[in-house]
Formats: C-alpha cells, sequence, structure tokens
C-alpha cells in the first residue's frame, strides 16, 4: 500500500499561519498575565511569563483610581450614537450621490474626497475655537456633532451602492415605488454588510480615539476610556497591574463586536450570493 504522498507546501503555509498567530495573540496574552502581576513582579529581570499569585485587585483598583463606569458609559454612549447618525446621513447621502443625478453632484463628491486629505492636526483648533463659540465643549454633544458625518462612509457607501443594479430601481418606480422607499427597503437591505463593516470601523475608531476626546473634554466626568488609561499613566512611574486590568475591561465589547461582525459578514455575503 503507497503511503500518502506530504503536500509540503501546505505544511509550510500551515506553519506560517500559526507563526502568524502566536505573534498576534502574543501581546493579548502578554497583557492579560501581567493584569494580574504584582508591580515587582512586572518590573522584573529576568521576566516573569506567569504571576506567583493572580492578584484580581488590579481588577478592582482600576475602578477606585479613576471614574471608570463613568468613562465606560461615556465612550459606550459617544461611540454608538456617532455610529447610528453617520450610518443614517452617510447612506442617505451615498445615496443621492450613486442613485441620483443632480447638478454639482460631481463637483460636491469631489469636495468630500478632497476632505478625507485633510489630517485632523489641521482642523483641531479651528474645531476647539468653533465648540468654544457655541458653548459646547465638554458635552456628549460636543463630542457628537463633528462626528455626525464621515467623508469616508459616503466614499465607502457610495462606491457600494453603485455596484447594486439599477433595474431594481427601475422595477420598484414601475411598482410605484418612491426614492424614499426605495432607499428604505431596497437598497438599504442590500447593503447590510457594507454598513455593519462602515459601523464596526467607526465604533472602534471612537472608542480607541484619544486625542479628539482630550481636546473638547476638560472634567474627568466627561473623558472617555482612552483618557481615562492616559491619567493612569504616570509621568514618573506606570502601575502596570491597573493600567492593564483597565485595557483589558476596554477591550472586551471591541473583540464582542468583532465576533459579532463576522458572523454577521458571513451571513450577509452567503445571503446576497444567493440572490440573482
Amino acid at each position: 500500500m503507497k503511503s500518502k504522498k506530504v503536500n509540503w507546501g501546505h505544511v509550510i503555509v500551515f506553519i506560517i499561519l500559526i507563526l502568524c498567530m502566536i505573534v498576534t495573540l502574543l501581546p493579548f496574552v502578554w497583557m492579560i498575565l501581567t493584569s494580574l502581576k504584582t508591580q515587582a513582579e512586572s518590573i522584573c529581570i529576568p521576566l516573569k511569563i506567569f504571576p506567583e499569585k493572580p492578584l484580581f485587585s488590579n481588577y478592582a483598583a482600576v475602578f477606585t483610581k479613576i471614574p471608570f463606569a463613568k468613562m465606560y458609559l461615556n465612550t459606550a454612549v459617544t461611540a454608538t450614537v456617532i455610529v447610528v447618525v453617520q450610518l443614517i446621513l452617510c447612506s442617505m447621502a451615498a445615496y443621492a450621490f450613486a442613485r441620483m443625478k443632480f447638478t454639482g453632484r460631481k463637483l460636491l463628491f469631489g469636495i468630500i474626497l478632497l476632505t478625507m486629505m485633510i489630517p485632523f492636526q489641521v482642523v483641531m483648533i479651528p474645531l476647539y475655537m468653533e465648540e468654544y463659540k457655541l458653548g459646547i465643549l465638554n458635552t456628549f454633544l460636543g463630542l457628537i456633532l463633528p462626528r455626525a458625518a464621515s467623508a469616508y462612509g459616503i466614499f465607502m457607501l457610495t462606491s457600494f451602492f453603485s455596484g447594486i443594479p439599477k433595474s431594481l430601481d427601475e422595477a420598484a418606480k414601475i411598482d410605484g415605488m418612491g426614492e424614499w422607499k426605495i432607499y428604505l427597503k431596497i437598497i438599504l437591505p442590500l447593503a447590510k454588510p457594507a454598513l455593519v463593516t462602515l459601523g464596526i470601523y467607526h465604533f472602534m475608531n471612537n472608542w480607541n480615539d484619544l486625542l479628539y476626546p482630550m481636546m473638547l473634554t476638560s472634567s474627568v466626568e466627561m473623558r472617555t476610556l482612552s483618557a481615562g488609561l492616559a491619567i493612569l499613566v504616570g509621568s514618573n512611574s506606570i502601575k502596570y497591574g491597573p493600567t492593564l486590568a483597565a485595557t483589558v475591561i476596554a477591550i472586551l465589547p471591541l473583540l464582542l463586536l468583532f465576533l459579532f461582525g463576522q458572523k454577521f459578514f458571513m451571513e450577509g455575503i452567503a445571503t446576497s450570493g444567493m440572490k440573482e
């Protein structure tokens, strides 16, 4: 009986994937282990991989050193509202650019694309002065309003909407549907994968952002998680245990969102692939 020939190409690819997985997961594993260590174990040389006795009090210390629960709520509210408002406004603008014809459409779309080339550091001072004059600094409105729309979101959804056959619009108009019904009942259901992708991207961006909320908030009660983690990092020393414990708690929603989004992507692709 002939032995089965080993496909060394597949073996090499498998080994490379395993190595990539280890390199990717190693920082997360180290973060979790260090969050359970004492300060001495965190900075000792040679390095200790596992703590002698897991110190779960680091997680409790997070809530005593800073108003962590309030910062968690601030981040969740800000990121969620921004994502919802952006998906509504960006999808409406993208529908107009992709499916409707009006004077100045290409010029306006080009101007929106040009704004993607402007770094945030260029507009941060004018943005701060504008919010100061409007009296919305250090408020949820001040954090949400400047990000109510996204040039990248409009560009992405416009590209996706343009790929949807326009024959669907024509058939819907024959049945008596107007633009609003076509947008709500045809375009949005078909664009679920793009909407979920954009939503996750913006949620992660706003959840992890540091400079933007630091600039527009002044009180500890209005700070977000990234700003709270920055407070834990002292100028002379870093309490690695509590800081990494706070980081572990902070990334949990992103991990859950990734798992949910991955499943949704697969369902959306499978469902859309069955349609003709």
